[in-house]
């Protein structure tokens, strides 16, 4: 059993509307030294293989199948046996 974690940004040049209303309410609040906020996702997969290897190639077809989209997504696989 292995435990896949992805995690989901937006790529550099674009729009991030809920990242950059983040960084104003935290002005807003008083955190004036925060220069950033960027959002991302992640998604928790626990699967059933019997390699890394095989859990890496399924994770891989489900970022470019389903998970993201490849236009505006990057995205990062850390793998785990359980």
């Amino acid at each position: 059993m292995y435990e896949a974690q992805v995690t989901i940004g937006l790529k550099k040049g674009v729009s991030d509307p809920e990242g950059t209303n983040t960084l104003k309410a935290l002005h807003l609040l008083g955190f004036t030294g925060v220069k950033e906020a960027k959002t991302v996702r992640t998604i928790d997969l626990l699967i059933d293989a019997s390699s890394e290897q095989e859990v890496q190639t399924q994770v891989e077809q489900m970022c470019q199948r389903l998970l993201t989209n490849p236009v505006i997504h990057t995205y990062d696989i850390k793998i785990q046996k359980k």
